[in-house]
């Protein structure tokens, strides 16, 4: 089997391990035909995203053991759902995480520019101490 690819076009990094993420359930943001919702985005959620998630029938937050969830909680690194990631960011609320290990399928839905700005802004603020333009412009301000 060949190894999946990143945004980056490197090989895919783990998300996590716990809890335990994945459409395969490997700690990878693995992806294949069958997995309709593509959790191919490895984010560290956020109270407001887990919160807008769940506005959009999206309950990132309850527990479902049918599908091997536990039910996440702030500071949880999760493969999210590209659209769902997008459509939180389209409303100020996208949360940071790995472009390591954020599947290249991703792209299919989300500019890599993008990706980028959002899932490396956290960092970025706390090793160079702001953003470029072009990411605020497309962003906003973050909260750290």
């Amino acid at each position: 089997m060949n190894p999946s690819i990143n945004v980056l076009g490197k090989e895919l990094q783990e998300c996590s391990k716990d809890p335990l993420t994945g459409w395969y359930r490997d700690g990878c943001c693995n992806t294949d035909s069958n997995d309709r919702g593509m959790h191919v985005v490895c984010s560290i959620v956020t109270e407001k995203f887990l919160e807008f998630a769940k506005s959009k029938g999206n309950d990132l937050i309850t527990p479902a053991p049918h599908f091997n969830f536990p039910g996440l909680k702030p500071g949880d690194r999760w493969c999210i759902c590209a659209r769902t990631w997008l459509d939180a960011q389209n409303n100020g609320v996208a949360a940071p995480g790995n472009l390591e290990a954020t599947h290249e399928e991703a792209l299919q839905i989300i500019p890599l520019e993008l990706l980028k700005c959002m899932l490396s802004s956290v960092q970025k603020v706390r090793t160079i101490g702001f953003l470029d333009n072009w990411c605020i412009e497309r962003i906003g301000s973050i909260n750290l």
